[in-house]
């Protein structure tokens, strides 16, 4: 007797299966996403805790010179200067910053140097919109503060989405701009022909990284493992 063929098994099974484990990769997907937006939004607002109670400093006038690779000179006085190259995510310029940025200051404000930042933007995009910023600040007449608060609330990572339009409007209005010159500046990106003159300019003043300092157009090199107030004012006061 001829065996009884078996049925071809049924495919239902095998699809309800498959769109079963699809739905559970997209549900774990879509969830991982939401956390990561979640703990970038936490780490963000982290960060802008720094910024609290942050105190506004007088305007100090700032120009923005064509001839010197779009440097904002801060500081007209006829007095030291301090040209000083960094990108706004660099690590290691915010060390520089923690162990000298308040001494910067009180040159400039005094009138005792005049400094001439060059804001690069080698590190990414992010590195770009800051700069973009900072020139504007530079506008307003609050660079100093401005530049003071984006090392203050740096990420650790590098284009982590951090330097975006909405959080940069948000430094500024900490450090009380809110203007809406500042805030269309910030936004339109007014200032990036200056921001990419600034990063074409590495190359004439042999600049390699950053941050790179000169004092008095010679060039500074730390002498310690890491940035001692006391070495660096010791160059500036014998520059």
């Amino acid at each position: 007797m001829a065996k009884q063929k078996k049925a071809p098994a049924s495919k239902s099974g095998d699809n309800f299966t498959r769109w079963l484990v699809i739905g559970m990769v997209t549900l774990v997907v879509a969830t991982g996403a939401i956390f990561s937006v979640i703990s970038q939004k936490t780490k963000a607002e982290e960060s802008f805790l720094a910024l609290k109670g942050f105190k506004q400093g007088a305007p100090v006038s700032a120009t923005i010179d064509p001839a010197n690779g779009s440097g904002i000179t801060v500081n007209q006085a006829n007095a030291k200067t301090i040209d000083l190259w960094e990108d706004p995510q660099c690590p290691i310029c915010n060390d520089f910053e923690v162990a000298n940025g308040n001494y910067i200051d009180d040159l400039v404000r005094t009138n005792k140097a005049k400094v001439v930042y060059h804001v690069l933007s080698f590190l990414g995009a992010e590195s770009t919109a800051a700069a973009n910023a900072e020139y504007c600040a530079a506008d307003e007449g609050h660079y100093l503060d401005f530049h003071k608060a984006v090392y203050l609330v740096q990420p650790g990572l590098e284009n982590s989405g951090f330097f975006n339009t909405a959080n940069l409007l948000k430094i500024g209005k900490y450090v009380g701009l809110t203007s809406k010159s500042f805030i269309d500046c910030v936004t339109n990106g007014s200032k990036l022909t200056q921001v990419q003159a600034a990063l074409d300019s590495m190359p004439k003043y042999n600049v390699k990284g950053t941050p790179t300092v000169f004092i008095n157009g010679k060039l500074w090199q730390r002498k310690s493992a890491t940035f001692i107030l006391d070495e660096f004012s010791a160059a500036v006061e014998a520059g």
